[in-house]
């Protein structure tokens, strides 16, 4: 389990930086279009996965693949993930202060969060969150 702190270091190469696309994913580039996603889950009463990620962070390139993987395997959650950098004023809205962080949101608001790349830990979160979001869409709640 590991998370990163802080700025990306003068070294960076963009070579390495993360490809955030892929599997069900959706990457937030913008306020709006996080804005959009949410009212998106709203209405289809899915529960959101917030990946707030950065491209230089290597605890979040190891648990990329995983989430992309989560994503196809739990479509009834809405999986989002949004690049620290390029949204460092709505991440902190969020008080995100280490990369990575998941968020779980119901109607906009926190249910969760899981700080660092914890493999076993985001897993079982996200299957508790898929069941309760598929018995909740069932009326079996």
């Amino acid at each position: 389990m590991g998370n990163c702190l802080g700025k990306k270091g003068a070294g960076s190469d963009r070579e390495e930086e993360i490809d955030f696309r892929g599997g069900n994913v959706h990457v937030i580039t913008s306020k709006e279009s996080w804005d959009q996603k949410i009212l998106e889950a709203n209405k289809d009463g899915k529960i959101v996965v917030a990946n707030f990620s950065a491209s230089w962070c290597g605890p979040c390139r190891v648990i990329e693949p995983l989430y992309k993987e989560l994503s196809q395997k739990y479509p009834s959650l809405m999986f989002l993930t949004i690049d620290v950098d390029e949204l460092m004023e709505f991440s902190s809205s969020w008080d995100i202060r280490a990369t990575p962080t998941f968020l779980f949101l119901k109607d906009g608001q926190q249910l969760d969060k899981l700080i660092g790349a914890n493999r076993p830990e985001l897993e079982k979160m996200i299957i508790v969150f898929a069941d309760s979001s598929f018995q909740g869409s069932k009326g079996s709640n």
